[in-house]
């Protein structure tokens, strides 16, 4: 798998993490108690950080990220951002003062890190959210915005006692075997970054997250601002509204394509005037505009399959989303597409094999799209075949092909018109895509 290849040299060029993921398995430890250890050890940089915005959900976490950053940005302000996972390099989850971490900057800090943890169990995202909190502290910035890992509660991100604003992302079916297996349970691990008189802006919820995150927030006296209730955000003549208790902002729509979008700008937009209530309406839109965050819906016009598209006149497009709730935000932004450009979707899928794959094709099925299916390289990839069986299930035709490559050559040489062409089922997948030539790696 020549993608693949390319991959590995490039993860190679990650010597600082591949130190780290050596010394550091994933071995999760569902306590906050190692990296309270190690940042202790380190003179608890935690608290010498700029005021923190903490966001927890299943999805919709990064993009809410990235908006809140450019909005912050827009206004003038230096922000640190920690997110996870990365798509090609390591150094993508973590943004000092608005740049990505240099590599000799990576290198100091691992040294600095591994003697001070002095060879204590830690998992390797501990460590690597030590690592950014350090980084973070060096460097003055006027905004943290941190995104949780896995979960909340017991997350490693969550150290912090006051936030500036906590904010809870669409609670969905995810990481069962962690979190799960009920709703009220996942609700109840994200709603772990409430904390004591703090504000807490929420998404729309199902019934069951939102009753565990109010009763949290009334328990701990935090303020809470929900969508739909307390705010709201809605698209209308093509612009994004935001409603705040105290003034409607009209703003222009959100740069990542899709209609779920304009909830996640509007979550982020609310949370953003919660940390600085006088932003101006040009600040806030400016940010909103100017968003970018690789392989939610992007549009892929650089590197070798998207020149493959160019060729048959088709356009190709990148999302990570890989769950039920993910599916269906797809097929929405996918019908959008041929709404206004009628012509036939073809959808590439590759996904980790513990992933609902069925629960992710089905709100593809009334739309028909042809689908290839593939495999990646990881050892936790589905292969074709199971991909192709969960989306026969619900009806779709499907051919398997051995890698990426070979599916972006079949999808162009479907008959009829030049189709729309979507690379999708997660992260990893599109990290792989991503990494095929630098002119389309993350900056």
């Amino acid at each position: 798998m020549s993608s693949s290849h390319h991959f590995d040299q490039i993860r190679a060029s990650d010597l600082a993490i591949q130190r780290l993921r050596a010394n550091h398995p994933s071995l999760i430890d569902l306590t906050t108690g190692r990296v309270e250890r190690l940042l202790a050890a380190l003179g608890n940089p935690e608290t010498r950080l700029p005021p923190v915005i903490h966001v927890a959900g299943t999805n919709g976490k990064g993009s809410t990220v990235a908006y809140l950053r450019a909005i912050a940005e827009a206004a003038g302000l230096k922000v640190h951002c920690l997110t996870s996972p990365h798509l090609v390099r390591f150094s993508e989850r973590i943004r000092v003062a608005g740049e990505l971490i240099s590599d000799a900057r990576l290198e100091q800090l691992v040294d600095q890190l591994e003697a001070a943890n002095a060879g204590e169990p830690i998992s390797f995202f501990e460590i690597a959210t030590v690592l950014a909190i350090q980084a973070f502290a060096d460097t003055p910035a006027d905004l943290c915005v941190i995104e949780v890992g896995l979960g909340g509660r017991f997350d490693a991100t969550n150290i912090f006692d006051a936030p500036a604003v906590s904010v809870i992302t669409p609670v969905d079916y995810d990481h069962l075997e962690l979190l799960g297996p009920e709703l009220s349970k996942i609700a109840w691990e994200k709603a772990g970054i409430i904390k004591a008189g703090r504000p807490v802006v929420v998404a729309r919820q199902m019934d069951e997250a939102r009753e565990v995150i109010e009763r949290e927030a009334a328990k701990l006296r935090a303020p809470l601002l929900k969508m739909g209730e307390d705010f709201d955000a809605w698209e209308e003549r093509g612009r994004l509204l935001v409603q705040m208790p105290e003034r409607l902002l009209d703003l222009p729509p959100p740069s990542l394509f899709g209609g779920y979008q304009f909830a996640n700008a509007g979550l982020a937009v609310a949370a953003a005037l919660t940390f600085k209530p006088d932003l101006s309406e040009d600040e806030v839109g400016g940010g909103v505009a100017s968003t970018t965050w690789p392989a939610r819906f992007q549009r892929l016009t650089k590197g070798p399959l998207a020149e493959m598209a160019r060729a048959r006149g088709s356009d190709l497009w990148l999302d990570g989303g890989h769950n039920p709730h993910a599916g269906r935000a797809l097929a929405e932004a996918a019908s959008r597409l041929v709404d206004r450009d009628p012509r036939p979707l073809v959808l590439i899928a590759g996904m980790f094999a513990r992933k609902d794959a069925r629960g992710f094709f089905l709100p593809f099925a009334e739309m028909h799209p042809t689908v290839f299916t593939t495999t990646f390289d990881s050892p936790n990839a589905a292969s074709a075949d199971e991909l192709a069986q969960a989306a026969r299930s619900v009806g779709l035709g499907v051919t398997t092909v051995g890698d990426v490559t070979e599916a972006v050559r079949a999808a162009l040489q479907v008959d009829g018109p030049a189709p729309h062409v979507l690379i999708c089922g997660g992260l990893h997948f599109a990290g792989e895509v991503l990494a095929m030539s630098p002119e389309t790696w993350p900056t």
